[in-house]
């Protein structure tokens, strides 16, 4: 399996995904969020989930920083903003809803939450996730919720890599 993004230009990830670029939240949040295509899926495949995270991020939150959570995707492709404008996926609570995100509410932490490195440039991982059912998830659900669903299901994983600007 196999993940492109056309957001992803030379290893970097585009401004307008992140803190300097134009689509922001209420709470000044960017929330204009990453194209991606998955190819190359296993023949008996179901659904994917995918989460979107910063590791850089571990030295400054004291956790890995999670900035968008996905399942039950049918379609092998997510156009860029689809966080904000598509309804058949679900979507799971990212780390702006922690203390160090300023306790985003579930309903604006349950969607893509872009990049904005505080101290330098990180490195942002999309895992994509190959599944061979539908998981039993709600709109909001958390990382460890997802992890627990696919335990057992998952037919392929696949990671793109791409690096943000502090």
């Amino acid at each position: 399996m196999k993940i492109t993004s056309n957001g992803i230009i030379d290893g970097l990830i585009q401004k307008q995904y992140g803190k300097f670029g134009y689509q922001f939240n209420e709470s000044g949040i960017p929330s204009r969020s990453l194209p991606f295509k998955i190819e190359d899926m296993p023949e008996n495949t179901a659904s994917f989930a995918f989460i979107l995270e910063d590791k850089d991020a571990y030295p400054v939150t004291g956790f890995v920083w999670v900035h968008w959570l996905g399942a039950n995707l049918t379609r092998n492709e997510l156009k860029e903003n689809e966080s904000q404008t598509a309804t058949d996926f679900l979507q799971g609570a990212n780390s702006w809803i922690s203390i160090q995100g300023n306790q985003q509410t579930i309903e604006q932490a349950s969607c893509y939450g872009g990049m904005t490195p505080p101290d330098k440039k990180h490195t942002y991982e999309l895992h994509v996730f190959a599944l061979d059912k539908l998981l039993d998830l709600h709109t909001g659900f958390y990382l460890n919720e997802l992890y627990q669903q696919m335990d057992g299901h998952i037919l392929s994983e696949a990671v793109i890599k791409g690096a943000y600007e502090a």
